[in-house]
């Protein structure tokens, strides 16, 4: 295995675990899941929009770093 398919290894599977952490920091948006674990109740942390918007940014943003690193550890197995 070379350093290169170690490194985005290791970047896929943390970033897989923080994509895990910030999809469940999101607030609900009603009426799913989310309501039945406790997703409904209003907390402190979540009642800022600018909150959530950075959130969302920070989402995205890990959203796009994984989606490169299983990219190119697919590019990296196939050659």
């Amino acid at each position: 295995m070379h350093i290169a398919e170690i490194a985005f290894a290791v970047l896929l599977i943390i970033t897989s675990l923080l994509m895990v952490l910030l999809v469940l920091l999101h607030k609900g948006k009603g009426g799913g899941l989310s309501d039945m674990f406790g997703g409904g109740l209003s907390s402190s942390l979540g009642g800022s929009s600018v909150v959530e918007r950075n959130l969302d940014r920070l989402t995205i943003g890990v959203g796009t770093i994984w989606f490169v690193s299983v990219v190119v550890l697919g590019l990296l197995a196939k050659s």
